[in-house]
C-alpha cells in the first residue's frame, strides 16, 4: 500500500508549481464542494492558475458559497496541467469518465481524502480516515503548511466539516473538529447564515420528494432496517434533481430502533444507486456497499449497482440482514 506524504509535500507543490486542476466525486455533496472551492481560492490567492470541475456541477443549494463560479463542468477536450488534486474521493473512477478524459494523464496527481475505501490513488496520497470530513484536512494542511485561508475559504470549509458531519453530530466527530469550526469562526464565517443557507432553504419540491418517499417506506429485520427507494418515473414526475436526495436517508436513519437506514434510487432502467447509513459499527455498511463494488465509511457508505430496482432492493437488504443478528438483543422493540 501507497504510504501516505507528508502535508508539506504537497504544499512545496503549491509553491513550485503553477497549473492546477481539482477534482471531487460525481453526485458531489458538501465536502466534495467545499473543498474543491477551499482548495481553488488558496491556490487563487498563492498567484496560481487553476481549475475546478465536477462531473455533475454545481449542486443547487451549495451555490451560496464564495467562489462558487469557480467551479465548472470539465470541458470536451483534453487540458493539461502540471498538478492534478483529486479530494473527497475514494477510487479514481468517482470522479467521472468526463473529467477524467478532460484531465488527461500527465502531470504530478495528488489525492486528499478520509474514506476507508481509498485505493490510493495518485502520485502523493494524504488519506486520514479517521478525519470526519475531508475538509478538516484541509484545514490542517492550509494552517501547519502557513498558506492562505480567507474568508471566503473559510465559509466554504465550514460548510465541508459541517455537512459531512451532520452538523457535528457524527461519531467521527472530534475535539479537534470543534477547534477548527471555532478557528473559521475567528476567520470570518457567519455560523447563522451558512447553516440557515445549508439546512433551511430547501425547495418546495424536496418536501414532495420526502412525502413520496415516505408512503413507500417499509421496514425490515424485526424493524431494525428501515429503507425507501425512488423510481426514475417517481422522480420525473415530481420534477426533481439529483441533488434533492441529499440527506432524505438520515430521517430514517434516526428512527428509533433503526439500525441500518437504506436509500434506493433508480438512476436509469439498468443502474441502481443505493446509499446506506448505520448507527451501530458493528455493522459496517462500508463492507456492504463493497460487495457491490462501492465504499466510503463505516457508518456511511454507497455503491452503483447494475440491475432492477426490485432485483437490487432484494440484494442489497438480504446482505444487511445478514450481519444484523449479533445485535438482536440490543434493538429488539
Amino acid at each position: 500500500m501507497k504510504p501516505n506524504c507528508r502535508l508539506q509535500d504537497i504544499a512545496q507543490l503549491f509553491h513550485s508549481k503553477q497549473t492546477f486542476l481539482i477534482l471531487s466525486h460525481f453526485r458531489p455533496d458538501g465536502d466534495a464542494i467545499g473543498c474543491s472551492l477551499a482548495l481553488g481560492l488558496c491556490l487563487r490567492a498563492m498567484g496560481k492558475t487553476v481549475s475546478v470541475w465536477n462531473e455533475d456541477g454545481l449542486p443547487e443549494r451549495l451555490q451560496f458559497l464564495p467562489g462558487s463560479s469557480l467551479l465548472t463542468l470539465p470541458p470536451p477536450t483534453t487540458q493539461s496541467f502540471e498538478v492534478v488534486i483529486v479530494v473527497d474521493t475514494a477510487v479514481r473512477n468517482r470522479a467521472g469518465s468526463r473529467c477524467l478524459s478532460a484531465a488527461g494523464t500527465q502531470g504530478i496527481w495528488i489525492n486528499i481524502d478520509h474514506h476507508v475505501s481509498n485505493d490510493r490513488l495518485g502520485d502523493l496520497v494524504y488519506v486520514d480516515t479517521h478525519a470526519p470530513a475531508a475538509g478538516q484536512i484541509l484545514f490542517e494542511l492550509f494552517s501547519q503548511c502557513d498558506l492562505p485561508i480567507t474568508a471566503e475559504m473559510a465559509a466554504s470549509l465550514y460548510a465541508a466539516i459541517s455537512t459531512d458531519t451532520g452538523s457535528f453530530q457524527y461519531p467521527a466527530t472530534t475535539e479537534r473538529t470543534y477547534e477548527i469550526a471555532a478557528e473559521l469562526l475567528r476567520r470570518g464565517v457567519d455560523v447563522g447564515w451558512i447553516n440557515q443557507q445549508l439546512y433551511q432553504s430547501s425547495p418546495r419540491r424536496r418536501l414532495e420528494l420526502l412525502r413520496s418517499l415516505l408512503n413507500v417506506l417499509e421496514f425490515s429485520g424485526q424493524d431494525r432496517i428501515a429503507s425507501f427507494a425512488l423510481p426514475l418515473s417517481t422522480a420525473k414526475h415530481l420534477k426533481t434533481i439529483p441533488d434533492d436526495t441529499e440527506g432524505m436517508i438520515d430521517i430514517i436513519r434516526s428512527l428509533e430502533g433503526v439500525v441500518v437506514a437504506a436509500f434506493f434510487e433508480e438512476i436509469d432502467s439498468e443502474t441502481i444507486r443505493i446509499s446506506l447509513r448505520s448507527k451501530d459499527p458493528s455493522v459496517d455498511v462500508c463492507e456492504i456497499c463493497r460487495e457491490f463494488g462501492g465504499g466510503g465509511h463505516i457508518l456511511a457508505s454507497g455503491a452503483r449497482i447494475s440491475g432492477s430496482l426490485r432485483e437490487v432492493q432484494s440484494s442489497v437488504l438480504g446482505a444487511i440482514l445478514k450481519r444484523l443478528p449479533a445485535l438482536a438483543s440490543l434493538h429488539q422493540n
